[in-house]
């Protein structure tokens, strides 16, 4: 049985939850000061497991500019370092009876576990190779603003699809709305068991070909551990990274996205990265207050 509450997969979500949280992002976009008493008196925890810039950074501005009280827990002078046991420490956070409780988390499968221990909102903001919601979300924005409809669409997502938590969130998301969703990586960093994935390429040029959306994902070396997936960067770039060449087979108003970090001159050349679409930050801030919003009706 699905928690209403929650938002730990795309799975979690009906149409109709995205079109709201879609409706509510862009008031946001819009007006930066609507809903700012929304959470007026609630607390959010922040709880990131995992480095974070642009996610953590999001969910603290989103939360804070609807009113909430916002802890943003430090990891590494935690209790957690003293040899608590992780779901001792959540009991204890649920405890406090906070609002929200937002995760990132290096173990895919943890956080599924952590919701048994949680009353209130649990909102998954990436775990490990497993999803990342939030991230697909804005992107589904960004390519719905962009391209009026998704339906049909031809979406190219190239690079370490195996590790990729934004790749599975946005494979299952971008899917139920009627895209025409290709993976292009090495046999190495493939992952086949997607049956939402209409086709699959070896070759960017093959792959990119009438293209309506390319994302580029990094490659997630803190997951690789001493797998050999690539020879070298150098030969990664030169088979998978996107240059201004290699652009050309794709269509002229196709566009280039990232969730970042990017990594130039290893998925993405210099010359292009101006072209990749940093309205996937303003959108996921505006994403991530609908989200608060959202839920807080739940």
């Amino acid at each position: 049985m699905v928690n209403k509450k929650n938002l730990l997969s795309v799975r979690d979500l009906t149409i109709s939850d995205v079109e709201n949280i879609f409706k509510l992002a862009d008031q946001y976009l819009k007006n930066k000061a609507a809903g700012c008493h929304i959470l007026q008196n609630k607390i959010v925890i922040n709880l990131f497991f995992e480095d974070s810039t642009r996610t953590l950074a999001s969910f603290e501005i989103a939360a804070k500019s609807l009113g909430a009280n916002v802890v943003t827990l430090p990891i590494k002078s935690s209790s957690i370092n003293k040899g608590e046991d992780l779901k001792d420490m959540v009991k204890t956070l649920n405890a406090m009876n906070p609002d929200y409780v937002i995760i990132r988390q290096k173990n895919s499968g943890i956080i599924n576990v952590l919701a048994q221990y949680i009353n209130c909102s649990l909102i998954n903001a990436g775990n490990g190779s497993g999803e990342h919601p939030t991230q697909a979300l804005a992107d589904c924005f960004v390519i719905s603003s962009h391209k009026n409809q998704i339906r049909g669409l031809k979406i190219i997502i190239c690079g370490d699809i195996l590790h990729s938590r934004v790749a599975r969130s946005n494979i299952r998301l971008l899917k139920m709305f009627g895209a025409k969703i290709c993976l292009i990586a090495p046999p190495t960093l493939i992952c086949r068991y997607f049956p939402e994935v209409d086709s699959i390429y070896y070759s960017l040029i093959e792959g990119i070909k009438d293209a309506d959306v390319i994302m580029l994902l990094r490659l997630q070396k803190e997951r690789m551990g001493n797998g050999c997936f690539i020879s070298s960067e150098r030969e990664y770039f030169y088979l998978y990274g996107l240059d201004s060449q290699k652009l050309l087979y794709a269509k002229p108003d196709a566009i280039i996205m990232h969730p970042g970090p990017i990594n130039r001159g290893v998925e993405i050349s210099s010359d292009i990265v101006d072209y990749v679409i940093l309205q996937q930050v303003e959108f996921g801030l505006a994403i991530r207050k609908a989200v608060l919003h959202h839920y807080s009706s739940c």
